[in-house]
């Protein structure tokens, strides 16, 4: 069996993580005693091992929807964003002159990848109508787009605000960045597991490791409660043209 927590397990979350599958594993009662920290993500959202995962939306509703089950979506405590959503945050330096998003007109916006609710679907949705970029810098990861603007690479980028708030708690290239606009919360990204597991069970093991974390665990992991928000949400959130049909 696989179970892999990636999208929020940078190296100062890494031992919590660690922890908080435990306690999952011991409400559950069985499992894989360590989490997969080595594999592509896509091998392991569509693997028939896969006990437990997080993944994005995006990925969720283009690919995986009808081949994996939905657990649930933990809520990370966002203010004035309903449980379990999340937004993201537009970032520029903090030497960059300009307010608002119309002022980043013909400049280079860095993403992380395509697939991206957070890093491509919401910020794209947002500058819908309001500015086009001249130019899209891929990068990889959120960590990456926020080090590529900070160094001068690009212009502006979007990250999902749980990021943030992890950058800004362990990573000084925070102190170079400011948020420019937020998006409108989507669903946030949702555990999954193998068609023909027991997602209730799964929930039931997470929810309660949850309530288990010690005060300093829940604040370092930011997590506040496992919702359900059903796979019709998803679903609905629209979709933006690739970034190469954009560029072109």
């Amino acid at each position: 069996m696989i179970t892999a927590l990636g999208m929020y397990d940078p190296p100062a979350l890494r031992a919590a993580n660690d922890r908080y599958w435990q306690a999952i594993r011991d409400h559950l009662g069985h499992g894989p005693n360590a989490l997969t920290r080595d594999r592509d993500m896509w091998h392991i959202w569509m693997s028939p091992d896969l006990l437990l995962s997080q993944t994005c939306g995006y990925p969720y509703r283009a690919h995986l929807h009808g081949k994996v089950q939905l657990v649930g979506t933990p809520d990370f405590g966002l203010s004035d964003t309903p449980p379990g959503h999340y937004y993201s945050v537009f970032l520029a330096r903090t030497d960059h002159p300009a307010k608002t998003l119309e002022d980043f007109a013909g400049s280079v916006f860095a993403f992380n990848e395509p697939l991206s609710q957070s890093g491509w679907a919401a910020p794209m949705i947002h500058a819908t109508g309001r500015v086009t970029f001249s130019r899209y810098l891929q990068t990889g990861a959120h960590a990456a787009s926020a080090a590529a603007v900070s160094e001068g690479h690009a212009d502006l980028t979007a990250i999902d605000a749980v990021t943030w708030n992890i950058l800004l708690a362990h990573d000084p290239i925070a102190q170079n960045l400011q948020v420019v606009e937020q998006t409108a919360p989507t669903p946030g990204l949702p555990y999954i597991t193998a068609p023909g597991r027991d997602a209730a069970a799964l929930a039931q093991a997470t929810r309660a490791a949850i309530a288990g974390l010690s005060d300093g665990e829940r604040s370092l992991l930011h997590l506040r409660d496992l919702i359900s928000i059903p796979a019709e949400d998803y679903l609905s959130v629209p979709t933006p043209p690739a970034p190469q049909a954009t560029a072109a």
